[in-house]
């Protein structure tokens, strides 16, 4: 089996078309290396549920795409917490070269592949940390903090907070709007904007949450 198809490149332009996230030469390529290592390393290391190359392009990188216009709207540094295999912020990295991505993850098989990642796409504006999100301690805060389908909302305010200041953006990537998760936010953070996140090739709902703190 190839690893990736003209049919998977062919989905990645379509879907980012349809999004309307701008892709050069490089990014596309940059992103379908991506995804050719996701694939190479997930037999071993179990980095996604996604089994099925053929998903990966929709649910892994469009979705991942998908926050690029909520990103572009300020940061120059971001974190991605539990980042897994790397969603969101290895594509984020690829999409905005200029602006600093640390990717954290408690687990080492997944830091030990996203480290291979960045050495292999030549990613200088990744930094990779094997740690547990309470004890990550960094000189200064993150101007944005993201997640995806890594906790709970109040989780994430609570293990974070430390991360960020009163000018950080947390944005949690979401599948069903989580009312319920709103109603337990700690009361220092607050909801500043929800959006729904119309993915290609997704099915079910996709929302992005971000939230700021008070004080």
């Amino acid at each position: 089996m190839s690893m990736v198809t003209a049919q998977h490149a062919e989905e990645l332009s379509r879907g980012a078309a349809e999004l309307g996230v701008e892709l050069n030469a490089q990014q596309h390529s940059h992103l379908l290396g991506y995804l050719a290592l996701l694939i190479k390393w997930n037999k071993a290391y179990n980095l996604t549920a996604v089994r099925d190359p053929n998903e990966m392009v929709s649910r892994h990188l469009l979705d991942s795409l998908s926050v690029v216009p909520y990103v572009a709207e300020g940061g120059s540094t971001w974190l991605d917490v539990g980042s897994g295999g790397g969603m969101p912020g290895i594509p984020l990295a690829i999409m905005f070269p200029e602006r600093q991505f640390t990717l954290l993850d408690s687990n080492g098989k997944k830091t030990r592949f996203l480290t291979q990642v960045k050495l292999e796409l030549k990613l200088a504006n990744l930094d990779v940390i094997h740690s547990r999100v309470e004890a990550f301690t960094p000189p200064t805060p993150f101007t944005g903090i993201c997640s995806r389908a890594f906790s709970s909302l109040q989780d994430f305010s609570d293990w974070t907070r430390h991360l960020g200041d009163t000018d950080t953006r947390w944005l949690a990537m979401k599948g069903v709007h989580p009312d319920d998760e709103l109603q337990a936010l700690p009361a220092d953070f607050k909801l500043a904007a929800t959006h729904v996140l119309k993915v290609p090739g997704c099915q079910g709902q996709r929302h992005l949450l971000i939230l700021r703190r008070i004080i």
